[in-house]
């Protein structure tokens, strides 16, 4: 566990380790719930789908593509649960690939085929 007070800024950093340095790392969905077995119901988002939820969610700048810096306001869920639990989905793009979704950031719809 990582403790914190509540409002204290708190700094992210998630990194892929591999020896293809022509990946970027893109923070996609970020869940907080005070339960670490549900991040379905009595969720906070503080980001889908590449779009910012909360208001205090930074991204920051990382010198490698490989990792992905970010960071938001620590805060307690109202019925005073004693631990928040973070889950976050992270897609991996080949590094300079305009056309993945890496590069699309806030993705509020997505495109579907004239098939489907």
């Amino acid at each position: 566990p990582y403790y914190v007070d509540l409002d204290q800024e708190l700094f992210l950093e998630a990194s892929l380790h591999s020896s293809d340095t022509n990946l970027l790392v893109f923070v996609d969905t970020c869940v907080a719930s005070p339960d670490p077995n549900n991040f379905t119901t009595g969720t906070y988002e503080l980001i889908r789908n590449g779009c910012v939820k909360d208001p205090t969610y930074s991204s920051y700048y990382s010198p490698q593509s490989t990792a992905a810096r970010f960071a938001f306001n620590a805060f307690s869920f109202a019925n005073w649960q004693p631990a928040v639990y973070l889950r976050c989905q992270l897609l991996v793009c080949r590094y300079r690939d305009y056309a993945s979704r890496c590069y699309q950031g806030c993705a509020s719809r997505f495109r579907r085929s004239a098939a489907s």
